[in-house]
Formats: C-alpha cells, structure tokens, sequence
C-alpha cells in the first residue's frame, strides 16, 4: 500500500480540536449581528477594529482554510464561504475584508511545496491579501531568488495581514515579452500605505496598498504564471500534501467568493427592508402598514425570490467545485473553471436585481440617505458589481474563453 504524505506528516492540533463546522458558522452569525451598529465606525476606519480582529481569531475564522497538519481547521471551502457570507450580511465591507484576507490560505495551500508551506502556516493563522494586476519589478539575486519592488494597489485585508501574493513581470529572454510571476511575501517585507476609505463604497474593507522595498524572495516562495490562468490537470502540491480539496482551480474559487459576498450583501439589505415594512406605514391613502401594502408586498417577495434563487446557485456551485476536487486532477478543466465562474455572475447579477432594483428604490428617501443600511448596500454592491473580476473578466473574456474552451478554438 502506498503511504501518502498527508498520511506520514506531523499534525499540529488546532485550538479547539473539537470545534465543528456547524459551530464556527454560528459563531459568525453571532459576531454578524454586532457589526450592523460598527458599519458607520468601519467605513470611517477604513478597515474592521481591532476588537472585532481578536473576536475573528478566537472564533477560528483565519484557521478555517490552513491546513490540518499546521494547526488549521481545514473545514473547507463551503464552510468559509458560510462564514464570509454570514459577516457580509452584517457588515459588506468587514465580510468582504475577511474574505479576501483569508481565502488566500486554499491558494497557498495548494500552489506552494512543502518547504514553503512550512514557512507561511508556521503560526497557524494565515491573512494573505492577493491582487491578480502584475505591478512592480523583479530582479534575480543570483541565489535563484528575486529581489522585489514596488507598490500593488488594492489589498484587502491588508491591516491584519500575516502574507501577501502578487504578481510581476520577468524578463524571459531576447526577443521575448516579460512573463508573470506570483509570490508571497511575509508581513515584514511590505509597508501598508494610508490610501483607501474615500471610495463610494466598501470603504471599510481594508483594500490599501502595499509596497515593498529590496526584499528578497526566496525562489520556492515563487511560481511561474499567473494565478487565473494556472491550469491543475495535473496534481498539485497540496493536492499530495493534504488531500483533493486543495487540488481545486484557484480561480473559480476567487470568482464564487464574489457571488457569496454579493448574496450576503443582498440578505442584509432585505433585512433591512423588513425591518421598514413592520416599523413604517404607507405615504399615501390608504395609510396603512407597509406589511399590508399589496406594493411594498410585491417588491419584498420579489426580491426574496431573487436572492434565494441566488443562494441556491450558490450552494450548488460550492458543492461541484469540491466534487470536480475529488475526482482526479484531470477534471478540473479550465473549461469546468469558467463554468463555475459564470454561475457566480449570475448570482451576483440576480443580488444587484434585487437591491438596485427593488429594495432600494422603494425604501424610501429617508432610509437612503448616507449611512443608512440599505444606502450602505447599495453603495457597496454596486462596487462589487462593477469589480474588474465580475464587471470585466465575468461580463465578457469568461463567455469568450468558456466558448473557446468548450469548442477547443483557443
């Protein structure tokens, strides 16, 4: 019989070895409730507090995607998303800082080797901020490093981060076009700069700048490629290490992570609008509450329509992502990538339907002025609708490459 790695390593125990999925879940819905009354504080901030950081770190949420074997929970893609989504209906911009802090785990988890692995889940917790734009400058150290510079513009998650992956561009020889490459660095060699807070939404969700100066990166920290076109037909390195679900396609998992914030959005959005029909009446004869009114009626099932039919694609394309992890690594196709990918557009479209067009133009002039809930949504998913990987990549090269792939046209 053969003996795997994931069988032969040295596990290293979690916090809370008994802790379950189930119950991290609720732990999130419990801390989402108290961030609707911090959205205002948040957005000033920039950034969640500090307080709500170590809350976040005693529930286990930085340890949900970090493998096993290094004090991590490993419970999963569909786990994390449950959480991401339940703190996105709380507050969008500190939902959507935690997602993007921590998700990157998955990705370290199954592109790096085991050597640098060690290294990055050496403390247990992992917050990586990632950008896909390539930016800065490489240059070889002569000791099969690089020596990294410049500044990559928005990082969220980037006040807590432990990590941080990026992309460059390296020479590749004469005559040929420089060609991407993805790193990580640790926290001590990027500089966190004070840019983000005045955008029209998702102000509080930690999206800053980094910049590094002369810091060597240590070739097994690198990869060639870029992170949305790594094809894994063949088998990965967490794969080996871990098992199939960190064999899965990093980017279908970025591009689900959009629809899982956008319906949590969306949910607090149609939390709020309840909240106007059981405590406000009508403006016009006959006055009445607004939970009577055959209109307000109508926009609240149509909305709850949407986003539940939203939530259910959802949970669907979670599940095949991590069925696609457990068959062989041939199945995971870029055609299969991009298929899942559009599902995560739709959801999202289905969120912005339901908000732009019915919650938010019905709630009333007074509930959507600065700093109201609903208001606040707004801003913040139409942000999220407008993000290059939903209102570019999504909206346009994913149909493209999906048709391209499907008819091997390429």
């Amino acid at each position: 019989m053969t003996t795997t790695l994931a069988e032969t390593a040295t596990t290293v125990a979690p916090p809370e070895p008994g802790l379950t999925p189930d119950e991290v879940v609720a732990r999130a819905e419990a801390l989402a409730a108290t961030l609707v009354e911090r959205q205002a504080e948040t957005e000033q901030r920039g950034f969640y507090a500090r307080d709500t950081h170590e809350a976040f770190s005693r529930a286990g949420f930085y340890r949900i995607l970090v493998p096993r074997r290094y004090g991590g929970y490993e419970f999963g893609p569909d786990t994390f998303l449950r959480v991401a989504g339940a703190l996105a209906r709380g507050c969008p911009s500190t939902g959507w800082m935690y997602l993007f802090g921590a998700a990157h785990a998955l990705v370290a988890g199954t592109l790096f080797d085991e050597r640098a692995q060690d290294e990055l889940f050496a403390s247990g917790e992992f917050i990586c901020p990632a950008t896909v734009a390539p930016a800065g400058t490489a240059e070889p150290d002569g000791e099969g490093g690089w020596i990294l510079n410049g500044t990559w513009n928005y990082c969220s998650g980037a006040p807590y981060a432990t990590h941080f992956i990026g992309h460059t561009l390296v020479p590749q020889g004469e005559g040929l076009p420089p060609a991407p490459m993805l790193f990580v660095v640790s926290r001590d060699q990027f500089e966190r700069l004070d840019d983000w807070g005045d955008q029209l939404g998702l102000r509080g969700s930690g999206s800053h700048s980094l910049r590094i100066d002369d810091a060597r990166v240590p070739g097994h920290r690198t990869l060639g490629g870029h992170l949305s076109q790594i094809a894994l037909t063949d088998d990965t390195p967490g794969r080996r290490l871990h098992g199939a679900e960190y064999g899965g396609g990093p980017l279908s998992f970025m591009l689900l992570e959009l629809g899982v914030l956008a319906l949590g959005m969306a949910r607090g959005a149609l939390d709020a609008y309840e909240e106007l029909m059981r405590t406000r009446t009508t403006s016009f004869f006959p006055i009445v509450p607004r939970t009577e009114d055959p209109d307000y009626q109508f926009r609240y099932g149509e909305a709850t329509g949407l986003i539940a039919t939203a939530e259910a694609a959802m949970r669907d394309a979670v599940r095949q992502w991590q069925e696609l992890c457990l068959k062989d690594a041939a199945a995971f196709t870029r055609e299969e990538e991009l298929r899942l990918a559009t599902i995560s557009r739709e959801a999202v479209r289905l969120c912005w339907r339901a908000v732009e067009g019915q919650l938010f133009p019905t709630a009333g002039s007074s509930s959507v002025r600065g700093g109201h809930r609903i208001e606040r949504v707004w801003r913040d998913l139409s942000m999220l609708h407008s993000h290059a990987g939903n209102g570019v990549f999504l909206s346009t090269l994913a149909n493209r490459e999906l048709a391209q792939a499907h008819f091997a046209t390429g």
